[in-house]
């Protein structure tokens, strides 16, 4: 799985990326500019959220979550940003509701 490293790309995201809300997380899409068929993923849990466990913790699930959905996505670079919610909520409802939202956007 690529992981967008670069500060430069993650402005980008956020700045023009399409937005997908959940209660969960917030995907944030875009299509990839000269990665080609592969997509990449950033993974972000900010501070302000919690401490290092929790972050760690948010990621980790983030991560599982994009692997089962099928992630990285082709010609797709998608950023993970995790909500407080995310480490209280069943794995199985997250999941749900991440995969509702990918659907919404055409994305599955």
């Amino acid at each position: 799985m690529e992981t967008i490293k670069s500060k430069a790309n993650i402005s980008d995201l956020f700045s023009s990326g399409k937005r997908l809300r959940t209660p969960y997380l917030t995907l944030i899409v875009l299509p990839a500019k000269q990665h080609g068929l592969h997509g990449r993923v950033a993974f972000i849990a900010g501070k302000k959220s919690g401490n290092a466990v929790w972050r760690n913790s948010a990621k980790r699930r983030m991560r599982a979550i994009c692997h089962e959905l099928g992630g990285p996505f082709p010609n797709l670079d998608v950023i993970f940003l995790a909500k407080s919610g995310i480490c209280r909520a069943k794995y199985s409802k997250v999941l749900e509701t991440c995969d509702e939202a990918l659907k919404r956007a055409g994305i599955r």
